[in-house]
């Protein structure tokens, strides 16, 4: 029997869902901090995250932003970034983080965004592999440095 899949605009009765996930994801923040992060970021209107649920338990999520500030190799603004996707283990390759960004790209595009950007570290191949598949084009590679004063 095939899995019945939606996707849906989080609330905050989501964000523990989605705080477990993101640990998972970035693994150097703590749930806490999570979940007081993305209560702010599902009351905002400048964000949105996305929920997948495949069957009756959440699989995925996906966070973008309206981004003001200079995107990479992008000309206009606002621009609709994706500052963040991920889909459990188990329910990958199965086309659900695409879906994900389709949400998301909506949403930019109903928010008025012509352009829609994201980014991944430059060892991150699943990632990299991601996005090119998904037709976004590689806009620039850098390496960042910081420096205590």
């Amino acid at each position: 029997m095939e899995e019945t899949l939606s996707v849906y605009k989080a609330v905050r009765e989501d964000v523990p869902f989605i705080a477990e996930m993101a640990a998972k994801m970035w693994g150097n923040h703590t749930i806490e901090n999570l979940c007081d992060e993305f209560n702010e970021i599902v009351d905002g209107n400048e964000n949105a995250v996305f929920i997948l649920v495949a069957g009756k338990q959440p699989a995925g999520f996906a966070q973008c932003q309206l981004r003001h500030d200079y995107v990479e190799g992008t000309d206009s603004c606002p621009v609709g970034y994706l500052e963040g996707i991920f889909v459990d283990q188990e329910h990958r390759r199965q086309g659900y983080a695409k879906a994900l960004l389709v949400k998301c790209e909506e949403w930019a595009r109903d928010k008025g965004c012509t352009e829609f950007a994201s980014d991944c570290e430059l060892d991150n191949r699943n990632s990299l592999a991601f996005h090119l598949k998904m037709g976004f084009s590689e806009a620039n590679r850098i390496i960042c440095f910081t420096k205590r004063l």
